[in-house]
């Protein structure tokens, strides 16, 4: 028993601070908030950076974010939490892919890491101190832990995808201007 306790403790400390982080960094996307510079900043960074449409791909990377950070925090529809998170972060691992791995060259290492933090909690699930445990595992069932990954899976191949395909759709203005 006392190692269940130690585990589940683990898990909520883990947890709470994953989705502290990760509910911040989406809130500066969002909100403007802690020293973001808010949806429209997002939007127009995402466009720079060959997202399309843009302000939707802000809002989604967003909410993923700040919506899946909040939830795993929270321990609630923690698969679907741990989804949302680490196709944000996937997305992010590809903007930053460029740069190498480590993150003081600008890196993929930090957006990684969360990534596959939120994507291990979503799986373990987030352990009895949690509103899973406390709603009887209603929204953490094994079929919505396939679910949620699959669809996270999918989303962020589709977002990467459409980034990539709007790189290639603006080379060839660019290189017209030139």
């Amino acid at each position: 028993m006392a190692c269940l306790n130690r585990r589940d403790l683990g898990l909520l400390v883990l947890r709470v601070g994953t989705g502290a982080v990760l509910a911040a960094h989406g809130s500066q996307k969002l909100f403007g908030w802690f020293g973001g510079g808010g949806l429209e900043a997002t939007a127009t960074g995402m466009e720079a950076m060959g997202f399309r449409p843009a302000r939707p791909s802000a809002v989604a990377a967003g909410l993923s974010e700040a919506g899946g950070g909040a939830l795993l925090a929270l321990g609630l529809a923690t698969p679907v939490a741990g989804a949302a998170a680490a196709g944000a972060m996937a997305g992010a691992v590809a903007v930053h892919a460029p740069a190498g791995f480590f993150n003081q060259a600008g890196g993929f290492e930090y957006p990684a890491f969360l990534g596959f933090t939120a994507a291990s909690i979503g799986i373990t699930g987030a352990g009895r101190y949690s509103l899973d445990h406390v709603t009887w595992h209603r929204l953490d069932q094994p079929w919505v832990v396939a679910v949620a990954f699959l669809g996270g899976a999918l989303a962020a191949a589709a977002v990467v995808g459409r980034r990539a395909k709007g790189q290639v759709d603006e080379q060839p203005a660019e290189a017209a201007g030139e």
